[in-house]
């Protein structure tokens, strides 16, 4: 079983960035690939980014590409996972998932764990 934490979510203005973290408090999930995906109201969970469990594979969603960067470290026994967001659009508005999946994966289905999510607010 492993449990995520999402955290740097907030509100921040059209042309902004803001940086989303995940963790697994008390293990290391260095073995597997992380995706993010993010869900606004009404709409389906859409894909994000991925990367694998080296750090050397990475791939993006269609809408976010050029804007977010994935990637992870580990510093002082803790992975973490982060999503750089630049240039920040109200349509990137929605509340951003972590997941962790032995393979790269863009489905959503095809991942076994997630955090809770973090708000994401981008105003115009």
């Amino acid at each position: 079983q492993v449990q995520l934490v999402e955290s740097g979510g907030g509100l921040v203005q059209a042309g902004g960035s803001l940086r989303l973290s995940c963790v697994a408090p008390g293990r290391t999930f260095s073995t597997y690939a992380v995706g993010w995906f993010r869900q606004a109201p009404g709409k389906e969970r859409e894909f994000v980014a991925v990367i694998g469990y080296g750090g050397g594979s990475t791939a993006y969603g269609d809408s976010v590409k050029g804007r977010f960067t994935i990637s992870r470290d580990n510093v002082k026994n803790t992975d973490t996972v982060y999503l750089q967001m630049n240039s920040l659009k109200p349509e990137d508005t929605a509340v951003y998932y972590c997941a962790a999946n032995q393979f790269l994966s863009r489905r959503t289905n095809e991942y076994a764990y997630w955090g809770q999510g973090t708000q994401v607010t981008v105003s115009s």
